[in-house]
């Protein structure tokens, strides 16, 4: 049995030159082979013709090249000429499967993407935590659904359509597989290629590792951190996040104001109000305190239905009170109206499963 190369895709700029330094060939081509991969998106070795054919098949016997694939997609209905919601199932060259998400709006076309396949934090509001944790996505993995999912613009609305923002937001706890987000990061920046974005426009999303958030603040990116608080009570955020109880509220409050520091960022708290659960007037009070010392913004979400999860969403006037409270504490905050949540892509409620649609719960 042959072994299983590893996947080229995989490799940084860098760490291609030390490949291509290995084999005695000038750091220029690591540049070359990584804008034929990226850009020109070569599917095998024989494809990158700028390298002669004796360096083709060296690599070849190193490395393969492999990609995801779009498998299916559903889109959420919409009036006139509207571009809709589209959540994807995109699987990986092994057959793992994780779900992707394409999100209109005004002014931007946000790609929603997975870090890991399934999730290990298991919290209480989550579908993706019910799937439990298969593996971490490589680097490869990651940038294969933004290039997927903007191939699929260009397919369907033609060449002016693309990716303007990457939300890692998807299935997984992107801090848990930091090196190969970074370097995914890396590649989807990388101003070599015909499609790069501005690390300002990519969003990591954390539930609050602190350790890792302080290695982010360390390292030398731009991206923007959004942490899922939803809630300032310690109590109450562990029995929403479990994990909560490894980083208490105030170490994590310590680490954001030393990732500001360090990094001029402001940081995004996203607040998913739960009805009867998170969303009394001393939740606000305990969010107020917690958020008025940091760089910060918050931003209120709806919770949204998931099968077997019993949670209901709040009413639109405990949500306008509870938004009133923050802002006259004198906070920055937004509320963020919710797409997909009738093809089951909004915040929460990825699973990666097959089959008919499961409709919401009633409420």
């Amino acid at each position: 049995m042959q072994p299983i190369l590893p996947n080229i895709k995989d490799l940084t700029r860098t760490g291609l030159r030390e490949v291509v330094s290995s084999l005695g060939e000038p750091a220029y081509r690591a540049s070359q082979i990584h804008q034929w991969l990226f850009s020109h998106r070569s599917a095998n070795m024989d494809d990158i013709t700028i390298l002669s054919l004796a360096l083709r098949r060296r690599l070849s016997s190193l490395y393969a090249v492999r990609e995801a694939t779009l498998d299916e997609h559903r889109e959420e209905s919409v009036a006139g000429p509207e571009m809709p919601t589209t959540k994807f199932l995109v699987s990986m060259p092994d057959g793992q499967s994780v779900e992707s998400v394409l999100i209109p709006s005004a002014n931007r076309i946000t790609a929603c993407i997975s870090s890991q396949a399934g999730c290990p934090l298991n919290c209480t509001f989550c579908a993706t935590g019910r799937m439990g944790f298969r593996r971490n996505l490589s680097p490869g993995e990651i940038t294969d659904q933004v290039f997927l999912l903007n191939d699929f613009l260009a397919e369907r609305y033609g060449e002016t359509k693309k990716i303007t923002n990457v939300v890692f937001m998807g299935m997984g706890e992107p801090l848990l597989n930091m090196t190969n987000v970074l370097d995914a990061v890396q590649t989807l920046t990388d101003q070599h290629y015909r499609f790069s974005l501005p690390q300002r426009k990519i969003t990591l999303s954390t539930v609050g590792l602190t350790p890792e958030i302080r290695l982010l603040g360390e390292a030398s990116v731009k991206t923007k951190l959004a942490v899922s608080l939803h809630a300032a009570i310690q109590e109450k955020r562990e029995s929403m996040i479990p994990v909560a109880r490894d980083y208490p509220l105030d170490e994590l409050k310590r680490a954001l104001s030393e990732y500001s520091r360090k990094t001029g960022q402001q940081v995004t708290l996203v607040y998913m109000l739960l009805d009867g659960i998170n969303d009394s007037p001393e939740d606000a009070r305990a969010l107020a305190k917690f958020a008025k010392s940091l760089f910060c913004k918050i931003n209120l979400i709806d919770y949204n239905a998931i099968v077997n999860i019993k949670f209901k969403p709040v009413y639109a006037g405990t949500r306008e009170l509870f938004m009133r409270s923050l802002l006259d504490s004198g906070l920055q905050v937004t509320v963020r109206k919710s797409q997909g949540a009738t093809i089951d892509a909004a915040c929460g409620q990825l699973a990666a499963e097959r089959g008919p649609h499961i409709p919401e719960e009633p409420y």
